[in-house]
């Protein structure tokens, strides 16, 4: 009798353990679900699989209510612009994803006016929206269309071409919906979301990821690549996070069709907003500058210029003429350490240290110049505005006869002179792909100005200086390029 009710209470108490144990997981589940944002059973399938069971992140399963609140703070831009001839669109895949549609007759002394359509969007209640420069700038007529379809007359506040930001100024409401501005960094692999006027479609959506940050792209250089749909109508319209905060305004694609591929190029939000404030304050955005071409340091370019191997710095490449550096005494081949007591380990950092300081303002410049150190005070000047600058080119022609003792590296050179360039040097005319030189860097169309800190004006030129360098026992001879993107230092094998 005893036994028997010594089971029975041993039943009663593993029932209650069991029952107290389907509790705990019952609570417990249910507060992993509602962390987890699951609300219905199909969701929780959706996350489950059976080979690796339940997912520990889910994806998202829509961006509807995401859509619903930023959608309205988004415009459609249309302006009518006065174009130059050479900036009629040719339909070349490249960095644009502008709109242009040509509404000027055939008379080339008369102005030519286009018609750009894309996107923008509110950043205060009172009207002020921003959007991309080149979409509005030497604008005649300005007008947007908000999401509910309503049309208002807008001008142009102010423009900066270097960061292509331009804000308006929206006239007859001052009760729009505003966008928010991001207030950090997105990370790579993200979840984005785009929305536009591609094609004068809008209030058009499309989802992706950020591919990429600090891409840079001719006078911008901190643009954030995604992968979500962009065409030709989104310039200048917003990609939000998945909070509802802009993390960017779309600027540019890169396509061999004109058309989305994939690769879309976003101005940060943090730039937006410093941008947004100077334009609204001044109309026009002032930078500090001091004129030089700098680049990355490497080991060969170090063991080029037979540094002692510095911790950090940046290479100066190209002093422009008259420039503050140039006034200053800095000299191609100078390595920057710092600038303004502050470290200079990076050439994308330094300039944008140097153009976020008012011009005007006297700063120290920390540089190594042949293993020596040297500090520099440089006046800032104030950066000239970027305009449309010409591409160098040349035509594929055979050099002369060269000196059968000269070092075989794979190219053929042409003097800069001979071809009008305005620019002394040796031009790249052909290249072999497999050679010394194409493995270097060197490009057709390269002007070849130095060689070890020796000017080269003739394929002679270039050939001694390479037989210089390599009777010295050096195995790399420092050659100083200038291509239609930049000057910069290569490192040539001659040993």
């Amino acid at each position: 009798m005893t036994e028997t009710r010594t089971a029975n209470k041993m039943r009663r108490v593993t029932l209650a353990a069991s029952i107290l144990a389907i509790g705990i997981l019952g609570i417990g589940a249910a507060a992993w679900l509602a962390g987890s944002g699951v609300t219905t059973w199909r969701e929780l399938h959706s996350w489950y699989n059976p080979s690796v069971g339940f997912q520990s992140v889910a994806l998202p399963v829509g961006f509807e209510d995401l859509v619903d609140r930023v959608k309205p703070t988004v415009v459609g831009v249309r302006a009518k612009v006065e174009q130059d001839a050479d900036e009629l669109p040719s339909g070349r895949g490249g960095p644009s994803n502008r709109s242009d549609v040509p509404m000027g007759g055939p008379s080339a002394s008369q102005p030519r006016f286009t018609t750009t359509q894309g996107s923008g969007f509110f950043i205060s209640s009172d009207g002020y929206a921003v959007t991309t420069s080149h979409l509005v700038k030497r604008s005649e007529k300005i007008e947007i269309t908000t999401d509910d379809g309503k049309t208002y007359p807008a001008r142009l506040a102010g423009a900066d071409p270097k960061t292509d930001l331009a804000l308006l100024k929206v006239e007859g409401g001052n009760e729009f919906p505003v966008a928010r501005l991001g207030d950090k960094a997105p990370r790579i692999g993200e979840w984005v979301v785009v929305v536009g006027n591609p094609f004068g479609l809008g209030g058009t959506v499309t989802a992706g990821i950020v591919s990429a940050r600090a891409r840079d792209l001719g006078p911008y250089n901190d643009f954030i690549q995604i992968d979500a749909p962009v065409n030709r109508g989104n310039s200048g319209g917003p990609t939000f996070d998945a909070s509802g905060k802009v993390i960017g305004i779309n600027s540019a694609i890169v396509s061999p069709t004109g058309g989305s591929v994939g690769v879309g190029f976003a101005i940060p939000a943090e730039t937006v907003k410093t941008i947004a404030a100077r334009l609204k304050d001044k109309g026009a955005v002032s930078r500090g500058w001091i004129g030089v071409e700098v680049q990355p340091l490497n080991s060969e370019i170090v063991e080029g210029l037979g540094l002692n191997k510095p911790a950090y710095g940046v290479l100066v490449a190209e002093i422009q003429p008259d420039s503050p550096a140039a006034k200053a005494g800095i000299a191609p081949g100078d390595v920057i350490t710092s600038i303004a007591g502050q470290p200079a380990s990076d050439d994308r950092e330094l300039i944008k240290k140097v153009s976020d300081m008012l011009p005007g303002k006297s700063i120290e410049i920390g540089l190594i110049r042949q293993n020596e150190k040297k500090n520099i005070n440089v006046t800032l000047g104030e950066l000239p505005v970027p305009g449309n600058e010409g591409i160098l080119s040349a035509e594929k022609q055979k050099s002369p006869e060269a000196d059968g003792d000269k070092p075989s590296i794979g190219l053929t050179l042409m003097p800069a002179e001979n071809l009008g360039l305005g620019v002394r040097g040796v031009i790249v005319a052909d290249l072999d792909p497999g050679g010394v030189a194409a493995e270097s860097g060197l490009s057709t169309g390269d002007v070849i100005l130095d060689v070890g800190g020796n000017a080269v004006k003739t394929p002679v030129d270039f050939y001694k200086a390479l037989t210089d360098v390599q009777s010295k026992g050096k195995r790399i001879a420092l050659a100083r390029v200038k291509s239609s993107e930049a000057t910069r230092f290569v490192a040539i094998p001659v040993g």
